[in-house]
């Protein structure tokens, strides 16, 4: 790997020495036409590369400051106590967040390292390696650059963790601004990118439900990535291409070391990427290098990772294996004739079957049980099983994994960015068809392409990016939470589309325009366009975010507060909590008492442990659910009234609705949802099975036998109550 890579470094040099020999000839002879000398020229650019990069950053810092007030106005959180605080973490948010409290009080880091890696305090009976399983990776930076920072005696930790987060943001957003920009030319089409990236905030980013999320984290540095990606995919970027080559590199290994689905989002990538080079459209030699890279980041995370044996049976390091292996075959493909054409065909056909053996053989062999549901819950969603299990049914009724709503869509077309966008890419698409079409009649592609060529389709960054956004669509059409992956990326891919001359001259070429000079007009829609769409933005939007930042909203919660303090008051040290596994993370969060279950998704055991302490908002006995209970060792039972009296949207999505098709306690007319418009499995007149016993959560209320043989309650507000766990069972009539 370290030889592949020093020769194209040292290809990459040559190319940059002759073209800088060549370069100065060529720029006089231009200039001289022009009546431009080259310190005037070095000057212009100089000056453009200055405020481009300038907007870029600025853009960034705006962003953040933005969602930093924006925060503020929310949550009122510089007047609450840390308390109130922290409850605004929810779910697996607040799990994430106090584990960044630990690592803070342990004595050392080192310390708090270990105890994270061999953790037994956080769920009954169950010791766990955080880090790995949780990725926890965030969290360790943020604890190391606090501690390194001096930052203890000027900033609270809460406040240094999310400026962290929204700085990402920015990074983010600049990433976004520079690969807009490198693709268009012009740093006007990265100022259009952050505006949609804002005006459409509720489809590009989940940063203001869940703060601590993984992606939160780690997609900026995917951004990062792809605007070096960009870069190194240019053909007239030869002489920067090594820092594009770096930078990939140290973005894509952040980048798997902060989402444990990283690599998943990399093999959408990784076949973006095969799509460009089997029709001959980059440099084979670049793209094997970004093989090469994913290799090497999937090693490296292996390893630090604690050996986690799901990269080894990831898709992406098959489908890179198996691209690799056929590498000599490609090599005989790229000569025009009829026989390499036919070869073209047989080498993805033979790609896709390796690296399907290859995952297939990689499974047999490497002991693994992650992403297992994962699997079986793609199995439902495409209708290919069916299933009564409460866990598989409760992630089905999940919003983020329905198809997107009408809402969604409209939103964009509101904003003017849908419509852009199917315009882009309808041109971009003919473009890189008719560019397909030449190649496999053997026209060589231009060393060059010039303006007045109107050949958008045969720069490989643009046919990357195409293929990249259809591809994340495709998911994003299937999942809605898949929307946070795409809609950034729509964003980008339009702006760059109305700033472009090369999109805007390419339309011209078909149309044939001849009462105007299409080069020129092709420059002056290019700025034109975008400057009426920025106007239209101000306009229309700048008002609502504006009203966003002023108006004072109201975020509290004075029954969980009163919940916490009690715990933290009258629980004994050693007590263990059941519940819903999302209040079990606040818990643990604010309170540091030990619970049964996590809001996690990605191991089985946590999995079972959630579904059958759900079992309290069930029909089952009180002696079931004591039993239950007493396997976790817990000593407290919190009911959230929310949960026990919920009344959804759609009947056959909550919580008890489920737990009753899980039991056979109602008979569905169909099987469990797999659309939104058959979610409803639980009517009026559905007839239910027969079942003895009451929902629990009601009956335990009511204070009578077997329950209060079982269960004392001890505490209880508006929204919950808290049942004692009876060690000695009293039996009274």
């Amino acid at each position: 790997m370290e030889e592949g890579a020093a020769d194209l470094r040292q290809r990459k040099k040559q190319n940059c020495s002759e073209s800088d020999k060549m370069a100065p000839e060529q720029r006089n002879k231009e200039n001289s036409k022009l009546g431009r000398s080259p310190k005037y020229m070095l000057i212009q650019r100089f000056a453009k590369l200055f405020f481009g990069c300038l907007a870029a950053v600025t853009s960034g810092m705006m962003y953040a400051v933005y969602l930093s007030t924006y925060h503020e106005r929310k949550f009122w959180f510089s007047s609450r106590q840390e308390l109130e605080r922290e409850i605004t973490f929810q779910g697996d948010s607040a799990i994430y967040y106090s584990f960044y409290k630990e690592l803070l009080k342990a004595p050392s880091f080192e310390r708090g390292v270990y105890e994270l890696t061999h953790n037994n305090k956080t769920v009954s009976l169950k010791t766990i390696n955080a880090v790995q399983q949780m990725t926890l990776y965030p969290e360790l930076i943020a604890s190391v650059l606090y501690q390194a920072s001096g930052s203890e005696e000027v900033i609270e930790p809460v406040y240094f963790y999310i400026g962290i987060v929204f700085g990402l943001q920015g990074i983010y957003v600049t990433a976004l601004f520079v690969t807009s920009w490198v693709m268009s030319g012009t740093w006007l089409a990265g100022m259009l990118t952050v505006a949609w990236f804002i005006i459409n905030r509720t489809d590009t980013t989940r940063i203001d439900y869940s703060i601590p999320s993984r992606e939160n984290w780690a997609l900026p540095y995917f951004a990062c990535q792809v605007a070096a990606l960009t870069g190194y995919l240019k053909k007239n970027l030869n002489c920067s291409a090594e820092f594009c080559y770096l930078l990939v590199n140290a973005s894509t290994y952040t980048f798997m070391m902060m989402w444990e689905y990283s690599h998943y989002l990399l093999f959408v990538q990784a076949i973006s990427l095969f799509l460009l080079d089997s029709f001959a459209l980059a440099q084979t030699e670049k793209v094997h290098e970004v093989y090469k890279i994913y290799l090497f980041s999937l090693f490296l995370g292996y390893l630090l990772q604690f050996e986690n044996s799901a990269l080894l049976v990831s898709p992406l390091l098959s489908f890179v294996a198996a691209l690799m292996l056929s590498k000599c075959l490609q090599m005989n493909m790229k000569k025009g004739t009829f026989m390499s054409r036919l070869l073209k065909v047989m080498y993805i056909y033979l790609v896709l079957t390796v690296a399907v053996t290859l995952n297939f053989l990689l499974k047999m062999f490497v002991p693994h049980k992650e992403n297992e549901h994962l699997l079986k819950f793609i199995e439902v969603k495409l209708g290919l099983n069916t299933t009564k299990n409460f866990t598989m049914n409760w992630l089905l009724c999940q919003e983020s994994l329905q198809a997107p709503s009408q809402d969604f869509f409209l939103r964009l077309t509101q904003s003017s960015l849908l419509p852009f966008y199917i315009l882009v890419l309808i041109i971009c698409l003919f473009s890189v068809t008719q560019v397909i079409f030449r190649r496999i009649c053997g026209e060589p592609l231009k060393e060059a392409v010039k303006l007045e060529d109107g050949r958008i389709g045969e720069r490989p960054e643009i046919v990357y990016h195409v293929i990249h956004t259809i591809l994340l669509g495709c998911l994003a059409m299937c999942l809605e939470g898949m929307k946070y992956l795409w809609t950034p990326y729509v964003c980008m891919l339009a702006a760059f589309g109305v700033c472009s001359p090369e999109l805007w001259m390419t339309l011209f070429k078909w149309l044939r325009l001849k009462a105007v000079h299409p080069i020129l007009l092709a420059l002056i829609l290019s700025m034109a366009v975008p400057t009426i769409i920025g106007f239209s933005l101000w306009k229309e939007f700048f008002p609502r975010i504006m009203t966003e930042l002023t108006e004072l909203q109201e975020f509290y919660d004075p029954d969980t507060v009163e919940l916490m303090t009690w715990i933290k008051r009258q629980a004994p040290v050693a007590a263990v909590f059941a519940g819903s596994p999302q209040l079990m993370g606040v818990i643990k969060l604010c309170t540091g008492w030990m619970v049964s279950s996590l809001p996690l998704y990605n191991d089985d055991d946590l999995l079972k442990r959630n579904e059958n302490i759900y079992q309290i908002y069930s029909k089952r006995s009180a002696e079931d659910i004591y039993k239950i209970l007493t396997s976790y060792k817990a000593n407290f039972l919190v009911i959230e009234d929310s949960i026990c009296n919920e009344v959804g949207p759609v009947r056959g999505c909550r919580v008890k609705d489920l737990l009753d098709i899980a039991n056979g306690h109602v008979y569905t007319r169909e099987s469990p949802v797999t659309s939104r418009q058959s979610q409803v499995v639980c009517e009026e007149d559905d007839n239910y099975a027969y079942s003895k016993y009451g929902r629990f959560c009601h009956e335990i209320k009511m204070n009578y036998s077997p329950y209060v043989n079982y269960f004392t309650r001890v505490y209880w507000n508006r929204s919950y109550f808290v049942y004692r766990i009876n060690t000695v069972i009293s039996f009274q009539s």
